[in-house]
């Protein structure tokens, strides 16, 4: 049986498999039968899309679909993945329903499923979700005999805004300037009014979704307009989110880019300055600069890297009990919040820094240098453990060696095709291009 779940639920092209109006039924009805058999009683789940012109039409197959299992669905309609985190918790639903393909484009789609807690359903319920998926049939129905979906979306979002807004209570941003880009996703309706309620002056970009424009040439993926429009502005400081508004990243007064890795820095020193960093930990993964390490080390914190992927970030900060991680993408958990990455959640945090610092964004940044890096993939005819090839071995091992703590070097290879990718990180970008390209003739020469 075919894995259709991944890191962040299911995801792929809207009207092929399994993103099919009889598929998507077929989930709704495979997570209401589950949860009832589980609780004793029928469900109660809430459903909440971005802007794609094909999230409203998902939603209604996804509950019709359970609805015939005998759940009760409500909708939040155009709302952010950690909003929906929120409002299944706060509302005591059983499953928060996302319809999203975050960063994705608008031909795209996604489904991901949250517990009350913030975790995702196991993986145990996805594999029964899939299994149904392959083996129960359905009755076919057009669109039109689909239904509506009871809808509270302004008592909803009104809800996670107020929420956000009394978490940074004592936040003034008065005469103070920022742009926003909110991706023409599901912020688009939430960010400028929760800033707005700190009293900043706040400038929208990419605020006008029509259904296919979301992640188009804007968002955490495109900061080169953001760049342009905080300079023009003379504002303090850009913020850009992404489709479903999990993640952000960031722009300082003179606009320059400020990734996830910045924010950790930052973070890290802020929470450290109250007493609420952890064992002194950060958690990253392995994709995360050198430099940040560098820089954290210098202020006695510990870097903790695991796997790509925020459901790994997230499982190590369960089990280490740590107060921050995130990726360089700008997806960062704080787990006393949510176990869900929300990017108008770290926006706040981070300007909460800046006010109560009194420094710029640029200012809160000194001390982290990000190193160059350089990322080589080499096609090769077999995965091979890098260790058991001598030559590799021995050729990363002297790398390794002339990097020192200055430097880093990663091996791996790709998920999904057949690359070795060498990525290595150092002072000197000719240097690390030589090491790098060395490296990968060596593996060429062994794998290739």
């Amino acid at each position: 049986m075919k894995k259709l779940f991944g890191t962040d639920g299911i995801r792929g092209e809207v009207g092929a498999f399994p993103l099919d109006e009889k598929t998507i039924e077929i989930i709704g009805n495979s997570l209401a039968r589950q949860f009832t058999e589980q609780l004793g009683r029928s469900p109660r789940f809430i459903t909440g899309r971005d802007t794609r012109e094909s999230g409203a039409w998902i939603e209604r197959a996804f509950c019709a679909g359970a609805n015939a299992a005998e759940a009760d669905c409500e909708s939040a309609e155009i709302i952010t993945t950690p909003g929906v985190a929120f409002l299944t918790e706060k509302f005591h639903f059983d499953a928060g329903v996302v319809i999203s393909a975050s960063h994705n484009p608008y031909q795209d789609n996604g489904i991901k499923i949250f517990l009350p807690t913030g975790k995702k359903i196991d993986e145990a319920t996805e594999r029964e979700i899939e299994k149904d998926i392959f083996e129960l049939e359905i009755e076919n129905r057009s669109l039109s005999e689909l239904g509506e979906i009871n809808a509270r979306a302004d008592d909803y979002q009104e809800s996670y805004i107020s929420y956000l807004a009394e978490e940074f209570k004592t936040l003034d941003l008065k005469n103070f300037k920022m742009v926003i880009d909110c991706a023409n996703g599901a912020a688009c309706n939430l960010a400028p009014k929760l800033f707005e309620k700190f009293g900043a002056d706040v400038e929208s970009i990419n605020i006008a979704p029509d259904g296919k424009n979301i992640n188009e040439n804007c968002g955490s993926l495109h900061l080169e307009n953001l760049q342009k429009k905080v300079l023009e502005e003379k504002a303090n400081f850009g913020v850009a989110f992404d489709g479903d508004a999990d993640r952000s990243l960031f722009v300082d007064g003179k606009g320059n880019l400020v990734d996830g890795d910045a924010v950790l820095w930052i973070m890290a020193n802020h929470l450290q300055a109250h007493g609420k960093l952890n064992n002194q930990t950060v958690v990253a993964t392995v994709m995360s600069n050198v430099g940040l390490e560098i820089a954290l080390n210098s202020k006695n914190i510990k870097l903790l890297r695991t796997a790509v992927g925020d459901k790994y970030v997230l499982q190590e900060l369960l089990k280490t009990g740590l107060a921050v991680g995130g990726e360089q993408s700008g997806h960062i958990i704080f787990p006393f919040h949510s176990l869900v990455g929300d990017g108008m959640f770290t926006t706040l945090f981070l300007l909460e820094a800046m006010r109560e610092s009194g420094k710029s964004l640029l200012e809160l940044m000194r001390g982290f240098v990000k190193f160059p890096q350089i990322l080589v993939n080499v096609k090769v005819r077999e995965k091979r453990p890098f260790e058991a090839v001598a030559e590799i071995a021995e050729a990363a091992r002297k790398v390794g060696d002339e990097l020192g703590d200055k430097g880093r070097l990663l091996l791996r290879y790709s998920g999904t095709e057949n690359l070795a990718r060498v990525m290595i990180e150092g002072k000197n970008q000719a240097e690390i291009e030589v090491q790098a390209n060395h490296l990968a003739d060596v593996i060429r020469n062994s794998l290739g």
